[in-house]
């Protein structure tokens, strides 16, 4: 995988263990830094607002850039967990993630 952004200040790398029961989807959501990351168990179907959707495996990266809107990461198992690492390339940003109603608006932060 290559991903390129923009030069920013990166002063701190959160790293995160997220685990989805099987069937599990994730929330319409954005980050306010960009977000690398890989697949380490399980099958995650996957997609960047504007871009193609995908299938990850275990030993998958994948980036999700600042303020992109992620319309998928959902567990495309019916049957098996999926568990992924997340690296938040953070600088001021006081949240990791921004969740977001159908209409791509802000509704809560839960951190």
């Amino acid at each position: 995988m290559l991903a390129r952004f923009d030069a920013r200040p990166i002063s701190r790398v959160d790293i995160r263990e997220i685990n989805l029961a099987p069937d599990q989807k994730g929330p319409l959501h954005k980050h306010p830094c960009p977000v690398v990351g890989y697949i380490v168990s399980g099958t995650i179907y996957f997609q960047v607002k504007g871009d193609s959707a995908r299938i990850l495996k275990a030993g998958d990266p994948f980036y999700e850039p600042a303020g992109a809107v992620i319309t998928h990461f959902d567990n495309a198992s019916p049957t098996a967990p999926a568990k992924f690492i997340l690296n938040y390339l953070m600088n001021t940003e006081k949240q990791f993630i921004i969740l977001l109603d159908n209409k791509e608006q802000e509704i809560k932060s839960p951190n």
